[in-house]
């Protein structure tokens, strides 16, 4: 069954790591994006971070820059997002998704949008003293 799937969300004291990992089954990430978004309850969901196999381009929204890490294994079919120094509004469910730029030019430089191809079903992240 091709699908991904998230996991490594949990509940964290403000100022504390996660990793989160996205991994492909059923089919490999070499011609695709990986996005990771956030839906917090009462708000708009939000790109997180994005990264492309295929030309190797990262995104970070300014709301996480600094702080979340994006990186790939082609070979584990798996997407990291690496998040340090967590904050209370960091608590969302983050998913990933297959994803396309929002704009003409490199799969990951700015705003993307899910491709509706493959989705997770999402892992909770809490962050909370």
């Amino acid at each position: 069954q091709e699908q991904l799937a998230e996991s490594g969300g949990g509940l964290v004291q403000p100022g504390g790591s996660l990793r989160l990992s996205c991994s492909a089954s059923g089919f490999t990430l070499d011609a695709y994006a990986i996005g990771w978004f956030r839906q917090a309850p009462g708000k708009e969901r939000e790109g997180v971070s994005c990264i492309s196999f295929s030309d190797k381009t990262t995104y970070y929204a300014d709301s996480v820059k600094g702080r979340f890490t994006i990186s790939g294994d082609n070979a584990k079919k798996t997407v990291y997002l690496q998040m340090n120094n967590l904050k209370p509004e960091d608590t969302a469910v983050y998913f990933c998704a297959t994803v396309l730029s929002s704009s003409p030019g490199p799969d990951c430089s700015g705003t993307y949008h899910d491709t509706h191809d493959y989705r997770g079903q999402g892992t909770q992240v809490t962050v909370s003293a």
